[in-house]
């Protein structure tokens, strides 16, 4: 079990930063700019309370950095979806823009004309009326490119706003790890209501080739003390300090573990010393030296350990497939937790540790033990 806690937790613990580090990756960004904690609101539009204020003036004014290629900004949203215009259902709405190298499309592509209902902050631009939704939507609700579907802050938003799926990509979802439909972000705003505050989720920021991204995020966060700026790992280790209580739960799971698995065998290496304990006496009566008899009290639990380590890994790669399927039905994010070797190696490490324990408390009690006593 100690061997079984082990591995499983660093394997958690290493895949999720792993996981979170691929994601960011794959994002394409360097920078993130949020203006506080992202607040839910139930009973408003949406359902969220987004921080960045002004969000397009702050996408125009990083642009126009030396040392930024391009800002994007992000909003996330619960939305009404049905095919319909009867039935509805709520989806993750995702505002932001679906052009873009590190966007990947699976059928169809991105939204034409871009933000242009934005019109320099008018918000009386042409709506496209174009969305990009995920595979788990195309499935649930059985879509392909072409296909309309109606979407809204609220019912009567959502009946009066068409929308003509123009690609399926998977590329937003890794946000959220949920099923999500995109459109540009004024569109968004405009079917929720946020226009007039222009509100954002967070924006994302790509830096200038050559540009040193914890230089930029420095400057950026002394140009913009109002936001907080982050790179790519800040971000990340934000994201996890905010699950402090989760990571220390398992790791208070993983010690007892531990501290059981050294109590169970220390019982036991005791107990076999307490059984054969005139066998012992009778050895050493005999001239059978003391450093033999610890040897083999020694063997005997490294062998348990040894046994006990090859049964703990054993279980932990079924166990780490399982805890995968749990954590794609709960996230969404699949294969998080993955074999590693210097994981299993140290889980057997562990098991050795704790045999070497075991084995150190049963010689102390041999080596108190009186052979005569022992023979009368």
């Amino acid at each position: 079990m100690a061997v079984l806690a082990s591995v499983l937790l660093a394997s958690v613990g290493l895949g999720v930063m792993n996981t979170g580090e691929e994601k960011f990756d794959e994002a394409g960004q360097d920078i993130w700019i949020t203006g506080g904690p992202v607040e839910l609101q139930p009973g408003t539009v949406g359902g969220f309370e987004n921080s960045l204020i002004g969000a397009h003036e702050l996408e125009n004014e990083l642009e126009a950095r030396d040392d930024v290629r391009a800002a994007v900004p992000f909003i996330f949203q619960t939305l009404y979806i049905s095919t319909d215009s009867e039935e509805f259902e709520t989806v993750i709405g995702v505002g932001a823009g679906t052009r873009g190298g590190n966007i990947n499309y699976i059928a169809g592509g991105p939204v034409d004309g871009g933000d242009s209902h934005y019109a320099n902050g008018s918000y009386d631009g042409p709506m496209q009326h174009q969305v990009v939704i995920d595979q788990q939507v195309a499935a649930q609700y059985n879509l392909s490119v072409g296909d309309t579907i109606y979407l809204g802050g609220t019912l009567a938003t959502a009946n009066q706003n068409e929308f003509t799926v123009v690609g399926i990509s998977q590329s937003f979802s890794q946000f959220v790890g949920a099923p999500t439909v995109t459109i540009p972000p004024s569109e968004m705003q405009e079917i929720t209501g946020t226009t007039a505050s222009d509100r954002a989720t967070m924006m994302s920021v790509k830096v200038a080739d050559g540009a040193d991204v914890e230089t930029t995020a420095t400057e950026l966060q002394r140009d913009y003390p109002q936001y907080t700026v982050r790179t790519n790992r800040e971000q990340l280790q934000s994201m996890l300090q905010n699950q402090a209580v989760v990571l220390a739960s398992g790791l208070s799971l993983v010690v007892m573990a531990v501290v059981a698995g050294v109590l169970l065998l220390t019982n036991i290496q005791l107990s076999f010393v307490a059984r054969h304990r005139e066998t012992f006496g009778a050895l050493t009566a005999i001239g059978t030296s003391r450093q033999s008899l610890v040897a083999v009290v020694l063997a005997n639990t490294l062998g348990i350990g040894i046994l006990g380590g090859a049964v703990g890994i054993g279980l932990a790669i079924p166990s780490i497939w399982g805890v995968n399927q749990i954590a794609a039905a709960l996230s969404g994010f699949e294969n998080v937790v993955s074999v590693s070797k210097p994981v299993l190696i140290a889980g057997f490490g562990v098991a050795l540790a704790v045999s070497v324990f075991g084995g150190v408390a049963a010689t102390l009690y041999l080596s108190r033990i009186s052979p005569l006593s022992q023979l009368r």
